[in-house]
């Protein structure tokens, strides 16, 4: 099972991105799919997440600004009004079953998003 995460990069404040995370691998039932972040010096906290029979959920800092979305195996969230604090590298995260496995977490490598002041 994998996960590819794609989308960071340098932008404005106020800018706006888009991140993607593409899940793969045989027999691959996803129950959730989340986005984390981490912030040099900091732990890493959890942004938003969709799936697992609810609405989608966002952490108080970006709701609003980010909306996150979900078509079978790939997961978007898009981020407007980007600020300096949204500086983190950014994970996506999954709980799902495959061919060999039930109900695991699963963790993509993250992708770097800066935002200039």
């Amino acid at each position: 099972v994998q996960l590819q995460a794609s989308g960071g990069g340098l932008v404005q404040t106020g800018g706006s991105l888009t991140l993607s995370c593409r899940a793969s691998g045989s027999g691959l039932i996803i129950d959730i799919m989340e986005w984390y972040r981490k912030i040099p010096g900091y732990h890493r906290e959890f942004v938003a997440g969709i799936g697992g029979g609810a609405s989608p959920r966002y952490a108080e800092s970006v709701k609003g600004r980010f909306t996150i979305s979900k078509n079978n195996a790939e997961m978007q969230m898009h981020m407007n009004n980007l600020k300096p604090e949204d500086t983190a590298v950014y994970y996506c995260h999954m709980f799902a079953s495959s061919s060999t496995t039930r109900g695991e977490p699963y963790w993509g490598q993250g992708t770097l998003v800066t935002v200039s002041s």
